[in-house]
């Protein structure tokens, strides 16, 4: 299978249980954790627009948080690329902080390649 039926079916459930646990630890302001998780999620929904805007949301909710103002202007423009990019070009693998550039490809771990 390709395409959108496998992020649907095999790809999703991986992503949504990324996006939890880092809602669950922001909520427990395990901020690290959260932001962990949401780099994770990132790799996993990068094809999927909706998926990779509430990676990069969550992302920037973060920083917030952190009170750290390179993380919060970087995931405002990669929000924006995010809505109007994603179906076009994604670098696969980009764990998708500020911390790294927007469009470098990167190595997907192990654990994560199964569900992609």
């Amino acid at each position: 299978r390709g395409g959108m039926s496998r992020w649907r079916e095999v790809t999703r459930p991986a992503w949504e249980r990324e996006m939890q646990a880092g809602r669950a630890a922001h909520a427990a302001g395990d901020l690290d954790a959260a932001f962990a998780r949401f780099e994770r999620a990132h790799v996993l929904g990068q094809r999927d627009t909706r998926a990779h805007v509430a990676a990069h949301w969550w992302m920037l909710r973060v920083g917030r948080a952190r009170r750290d103002w390179r993380e919060n202007a970087g995931q405002w423009l990669r929000l924006v690329a995010a809505a109007t990019m994603t179906r076009i070009w994604v670098p696969p693998g980009n764990t998708g902080g500020a911390n790294v550039p927007a469009l470098r490809p990167m190595p997907v771990s192990e654990d994560l390649r199964q569900w992609l």
